[in-house]
């Protein structure tokens, strides 16, 4: 349920538009293969970890073509400063195989056949079209849930529910949106100490007194 006035949700709409309106991923990537495996390596690990890790991994294994046939130990110490590095090695390959076996070596732009492959869900389907191909889409990742809780843009108790919320809030530039919301969490509205004394959205903010209470 949305708990702010169709007003408010216009105004924090423009305002993050303006401010954010060349936003893109933080993600260093050079084409769609390299942009899906860093999104999924970047669930729970953050991005300036993950372009840290994906120099070696796309050198060594430039393609799915490469990436299907690699050995599941030499990946795993490839990744090993990232986050859950056993499951995201075995699913970045098993990702790799479907889209050389399925889909002809070319990774697929639509979201049905992307969340058919390993480590793709949801969300990573999500950002990989919202940048790619900007479609009007949101994703809902920690950043996300958190900014736009504390902004009364939604109540939901979970990202599916907050999803929905928020494509009823905004309804269009839900691209754009995403990334705003992205970065507006990451540095502004962070989830310790958010920097309410730089905040552009400050007024409209439902938790800011239990903030200060601190």
């Amino acid at each position: 349920m949305i708990k702010t006035s169709k007003k408010n949700i216009e105004e924090i709409k423009q305002i993050l538009l303006e401010k954010y309106k060349d936003a893109k991923t933080e993600l260093n990537y050079k084409n769609e293969y390299e942009l899906l495996i860093s999104i999924i390596l970047s669930a729970q690990c953050t991005d300036k970890r993950v372009n840290i890790i994906t120099p070696a991994l796309f050198e060594k294994y430039p393609s799915t073509k490469e990436l299907s046939k690699a050995n599941l130990e030499d990946v795993k110490e490839l990744l090993r400063s990232c986050s859950f590095f056993n499951n995201k090695a075995k699913n970045i390959i098993k990702m790799a195989i479907d889209v050389e076996n399925k889909f002809n070596g070319k990774i697929p732009h639509n979201h049905k056949d992307l969340i058919s492959l390993a480590g793709v869900g949801n969300k990573t389907a999500n950002v990989f079209l919202i940048e790619l191909d900007n479609e009007n889409r949101m994703a809902v990742d920690t950043h996300v849930y958190r900014t736009s809780h504390r902004l009364g843009l939604s109540d939901a108790k979970n990202v599916e529910g907050t999803e929905k919320d928020l494509i009823k809030a905004f309804k269009t530039d839900l691209a754009v949106l995403h990334q705003a919301l992205v970065l507006f969490g990451r540095y502004i509205c962070t989830a310790k100490n958010p920097k309410c004394d730089e905040c552009f959205l400050e007024k409209y903010c439902k938790t800011k007194e239990s903030f200060k209470a601190k």
